[in-house]
């Protein structure tokens, strides 16, 4: 949805693709404490699992920066959160406490790897932080929506002997996924969210990294909002119809669009049709001050440091 081929479906960037568009976009549009990179700095997708996904691990940027230059030398931090989830559905994220290299190494060998993760159930509404270096898998029966560093830098270590109709199985990379994952002791995994409660808008707090902070909005009644000079935002709405009024505009918007909220877009009015849902995410200039975006919004310094990941 914010990939660099994404285009802009209306506003003075329509008919542009994202990567076009963020080369010439002002801080009007980028916000001033936005660090200026080569490319967007936040992708959102939708992932849709019919069956289990490869078991997998992304670098951090330190490693990426030495030896993927040529695909971009970014690490790869995302978030997953469950728009729909079937009974029984889950993820494995991190490896159990027991597991080496070594042991790793003799469980993709013999076809186990999967027993060495850990299983993370997943119901609709719930959330995983997946760090870099974190090795992780997707199950069947959900969907999806991923919020992540610009990366798509991805080294597979399992992926359950399939084969393509030419009967070739996909490339593993072992070695690199070896020399990134984290072993010992884990992070990441389900979120444990924090909520409060604006007038008609209620405001789940998920998770801030350096990389992206995410929340869900939820309303059945028209709120206020504003943007922030800092920052542009990204609000993807996940159900529910309506306006958002800005300015002297007015425009719908419906599920599964992704919306770029300009820095000095200024005040903000959604009045929702249909009860509406939607995740809000930005990039933070630091942890500090998504620290204390989170405290201007109300939460005690308990949730803050529970929900900020270094």
């Amino acid at each position: 949805m914010t990939g660099s081929e994404s285009r802009f479906a209306n506003g003075p960037f329509k008919g542009q693709t994202l990567a076009q568009a963020w080369q010439v976009m002002s801080p009007e549009w980028t916000g001033t404490d936005v660090p200026r990179s080569a490319s967007f700095p936040l992708l959102v997708k939708f992932i849709f699992t019919e069956e289990k996904l490869s078991v997998q691990v992304h670098p951090d940027d330190a490693y990426a920066a030495v030896h993927e230059q040529a695909a971009g030398g970014r690490g790869k931090t995302e978030m997953w959160y469950a728009v729909r989830a079937r009974p029984g559905a889950g993820v494995m994220v991190g490896l159990r406490p027991e597991v080496t290299a070594d042991s790793f190494r003799s469980a993709i060998a013999d076809g186990t790897a999967e027993g060495c993760l850990r299983h993370v159930p997943l119901r609709e509404g719930e959330a995983i932080f997946v760090p870099a270096r974190t090795v992780h898998t997707i199950g069947p029966g959900l969907v999806l929506c991923e919020i992540q560093q610009q990366s798509d830098l991805t080294y597979r270590v399992y992926d359950y002997g399939r084969r393509d109709a030419q009967g070739r199985s996909r490339e593993l990379h072992i070695e690199k996924a070896l020399a990134v994952m984290r072993f010992g002791q884990q992070s990441g995994g389900k979120m444990e969210p924090a909520k409060v409660q604006n007038g008609a808008l209620t405001r789940t707090f998920m998770a801030a990294c350096k990389y992206f902070a995410t929340e869900r909005w939820e309303s059945a009644e028209r709120f206020e909002t504003a943007s922030s000079s800092e920052h542009f935002e990204i609000f993807v709405t996940l159900e529910g119809t309506g306006q958002i009024y800005f300015g002297a505009e007015r425009v719908e918007y419906g599920p599964a669009q992704a919306w770029l909220i300009p820095a000095a877009l200024g005040k903000i009015a959604m009045k929702p049709v249909m009860r509406t849902s939607l995740l809000r995410t930005y990039v933070p200039e630091s942890l500090d001050a998504a620290r204390r975006e989170l405290a201007r919004a109300g939460l005690a310094e308990s949730e803050i440091s529970r929900l900020v990941h270094t």
